[in-house]
């Protein structure tokens, strides 16, 4: 027996309490500030330096921001607002802009003499950055003078310095005031990448220029010469007349805007929403320009009001004969775009966490409730027609539901009576922990055959799909449960659907979407996705959702087989062996089917040598429009979108 180890563990002193200094916690733990060490956390650092310059402009000092991709993945971002304070801070002896740049828990947030509303927290944004960065320079015009400062992984490496403008200025050095940082993560942090990506930040950018109204964006990309530009003076309103793009809205935008001082904090209120005659629901929810998709208090405030309005005239206009008898939550939901965006002190807000997805102020509740419903109630009365229409599409989705219900538990009663709890095509696997299960869905029975035979049935289960599916994009949830394709699909799944819908009972954490490659498996896929997306979304929000990714080519040269993903690969098992081109005998797959059980398992279905793709929202607007497009009723937006691609498209003749 080893006893130092027993001795060790009994051995507990003040020697072991270890104290992080300065950012030493950032750098320890950089996921409770920035959420991940990806490409995600990346983009959290341009968006903690990017909101600081936001909330200048919501402050009413700042005009415009300018972002700036630069070579070497270093980021640059300035504005012309006051400035960081450069003086001297009394308890610290350090000018104010080190002690912001250095120090947690430090910022001019915690006072509301400073900033009304603001998307920082605690104080530990731009020095998280800071901490999170291999070098780091933020420069200050203040009094006509430029001030600056470098860092490297957070420790200064200078002095503040102090010094006239340039006689000969650009650019930054134009304004009478403002803050420049530029800053390059550090890839002891960040080992996977550091490079920032234009499409990201445009999106980020251009959804923090429709909140704060007469704000200019700038972005530049200097490796690829690309730039953009955003300034909107319709607020939310833009927001949700972009997110209803190529849909059919049946009345016009209702906007409410208050600004609630009776609670115990001030907290200012816009929402704007509007029906279209789809069924998909849309709503995006800000707290001080923070993007919150989790939703909170704000969003929950919104949803309390908008069927307390509806249920309140509904019953005064003898549409509902008694309350019980009404509708529910989801029935308000359907073709429902909104925007809900709120503005409070920031030393008040309240997130789940630092990546701040969810807003926890219970007073946004109450703020956002008593301005939604006195708006709703107004607009109801003088807009007799709009309000009419509203209703309709509500009286309908209710109708729906129901109907939904009974073909739901129609399905389960049916299941039960025949003692069969999954569907018959369903090939199960052994494993009963949904984290170590995966669900192939194949197209095609002789597909299915082959993966059915080739998989490891401890923990991959089969269902293959006969044909293309649904196009549930224009479909409600009756007729989508008895579509038979659908029911097994959902069954198979275990997690219900509507508003039995619980990711948590899922049967599987890894579904994977297996069709051919080409233009049918596309649209099947296709399908599936849209399916998964509008009907199914926290599988996709979970990160359970894949695409397989079978080979297009099989080249055998000799006794050797070498597999190829795409028309690159190909030429590059080609060039590599060279001296053997003349005998390469090489097939290209059209189908799964025509791949045996063993080489369907090599090549798509073995964890150890399979590529997956994981489906993923990164710009949920962007989503909204793609499938709408793609799969809605409205035509023309499809044609224009097939003629601007068609030279894209790659076709197999």
């Amino acid at each position: 027996m080893n006893t130092s180890t027993s001795v060790k563990s009994k051995t507990y002193t003040a020697e072991h309490i270890q104290v992080l200094e300065g950012l030493d916690p950032v750098r320890k733990r950089p996921g409770m500030y920035i959420g991940s060490t990806d490409n995600r956390g990346v983009h959290h650092l341009a968006t903690e330096i990017i909101d600081n310059c936001v909330d200048e402009a919501i402050a009413g000092f700042a005009k415009n921001v300018y972002v700036l991709i630069a070579k070497d993945d270093k980021l640059v971002v300035w504005d012309d607002g006051r400035g960081i304070p450069v003086d001297t801070h009394k308890k610290t002896g350090l000018s104010a802009l080190e002690v912001a740049m250095t120090k947690l828990h430090a910022g001019a947030k915690f006072d509301n003499r400073a900033y009304q509303a603001s998307g920082g927290l605690h104080g530990i944004g731009a020095s998280a950055v800071n901490a999170l960065s291999s070098w780091m320079k933020v420069e200050v015009i203040r009094d006509n003078k430029l001030y600056y400062q470098e860092y490297k992984r957070g420790i200064p490496q200078t002095k503040l310095t102090k010094q006239s403008l340039p006689k000969n200025p650009t650019d930054f050095y134009t304004f009478n005031s403002g803050t420049k940082t530029s800053f390059i993560p550090d890839t002891q942090i960040f080992k996977k990448t550091t490079q920032f990506n234009f499409d990201k930040i445009k999106i980020s950018l251009r959804e923090r220029a429709y909140l704060v109204a007469s704000l200019y964006f700038h972005l530049y990309n200097e490796n690829t010469n690309e730039e953009c530009h955003f300034y909107f003076e319709g607020g939310i309103k833009s927001l949700v007349k972009h997110l209803n793009k190529n849909k059919k809205v049946i009345h016009p935008i209702i906007y409410a805007q208050n600004h609630v001082e009776d609670l115990a904090l001030p907290i200012g209120v816009e929402v704007a929403l509007q029906y279209h005659d789809g069924f998909s629901e849309n709503i995006v929810s800000f707290a001080n320009v923070i993007n919150t998709p989790d939703g909170g208090t704000h969003l929950t405030g919104f949803r309390t009001a908008l069927t307390k309005s509806i249920k309140d005239y509904s019953l005064k206009q003898g549409i509902l004969k008694e309350e019980k008898n009404g509708f529910v939550g989801d029935d308000f939901k359907e073709g429902l775009t909104a925007v809900i965006f709120v503005k409070m002190p920031a030393s008040d807000i309240q997130f789940e966490s630092q990546t701040k997805t969810k807003l926890n102020n219970p007073e946004a509740q109450t703020a956002v409730y008593d301005t939604v419903k006195e708006a709703l109630d107004v607009y109801f009365e003088e807009h007799p027609a709009d309000t009419r229409r509203i209703l309709e599409k509500v009286l309908l989705a209710a109708k729906a539901r129901m109907a939904a219900r009974a073909a739901r538990d129609a399905v389960v009663r049916k299941g039960a009576l025949e003692g069969i709890a999954l569907p018959g095509k369903l090939a199960d696997c052994q494993e009963n922990d949904p984290a170590k299960s995966e669900l192939y869905i194949v197209e095609g029975d002789s597909a299915g055959g082959s993966a059915k035979q080739g998989r490891d049935r401890k923990f991959q289960a089969i269902l293959p799909l006969g044909g293309k599916i649904l196009n549930t994009e224009r479909a409600r949830l009756d007729k989508i449960i008895n579509f038979e394709e659908l029911k097994a699909l959902i069954i198979a799944l275990g997690m219900g659907i509507g508003d039995t819908l619980d990711v948590k009972k899922i049967r599987y954490q890894r579904i994977i979407i297996m069709c051919d490659a080409d233009v049918d498996g596309e649209h099947i896929a296709t399908l599936l996705l849209t399916f998964f997306y509008r009907h199914l979304k926290p599988v996709v929000d979970s990160g359970y959702l894949y695409i397989a990714m079978p080979p297009l080519y099989k080249i055998q040269l000799g006794k050797d087989i070498y597999y190829a993903y795409n028309d690159e690969e190909k030429d590059k098992i080609l060039a590599q062996k060279k001296d053997k081109k003349s005998n390469a005998q090489m097939q290209r797959y059209k189908g799964l089917g025509e791949m045996n059980p063993i080489q369907l398992w090599e090549t798509t279905m073995n964890p150890e040598s399979r590529i997956l793709k994981q489906v993923n929202v990164e710009d949920a607007v962007k989503a909204d429009q793609v499938f709408d497009m793609l799969m809605g009723e409205e035509v023309m937006p499809r044609k224009r979108f097939i003629q601007a691609k068609a030279k894209m498209a790659t076709l197999d003749i």
